[in-house]
């Protein structure tokens, strides 16, 4: 039987040109929408920001640089440590620049995630649902 997967992980965000502070990405994965992985980022209790990122494209950011737009992901190497470098953009100011955060995670522990929705629903046997899509679709308009 399929199921939803979860892991949290400690990360290190940095918005602007501000330092590095700690934080929490909750990462879940529901194989009713395989494709993707929602991650929940927090601080102090209070959630800061829910984004919704392409598996495959998280996993080719483990190795390489990935995405393009609002998201974008690459490996970083800390000596020994390898982090995962996610950048993400948002809404664009009053003077046009737009809101930007870092978020830096342990590869590995990202890498460990992935490996478990990958036991839940392998690479190559995901399937789109279109019928239940269609129809959510339908019942939003």
């Amino acid at each position: 039987m399929n199921s939803f997967v979860h892991k949290t992980l400690v990360v290190e965000i940095q918005a602007g040109v501000a330092d590095r502070v700690p934080g929490l990405a909750h990462l879940g994965y529901d194989p009713a929408d395989p494709f993707a992985v929602t991650v929940v980022f927090s601080h102090e209790g209070r959630v800061l920001a829910r984004w919704q990122l392409d598996r495959d494209m998280l996993f080719d950011g483990l190795t390489r640089p990935a995405g393009t737009g609002d998201v974008r992901l690459r490996p970083e190497s800390l000596g020994v440590e390898r982090e995962l470098r996610m950048e993400f953009f948002g809404a664009a100011h009053a003077d046009g620049g737009r809101h930007h955060a870092v978020v830096f995670v342990w590869a590995e522990a990202v890498g460990d995630f992935l490996r478990e929705t990958y036991r839940t629903v392998a690479p190559g046997d995901e399937q789109v649902r279109l019928d239940d899509f269609l129809a959510a679709v339908l019942a939003g308009s």
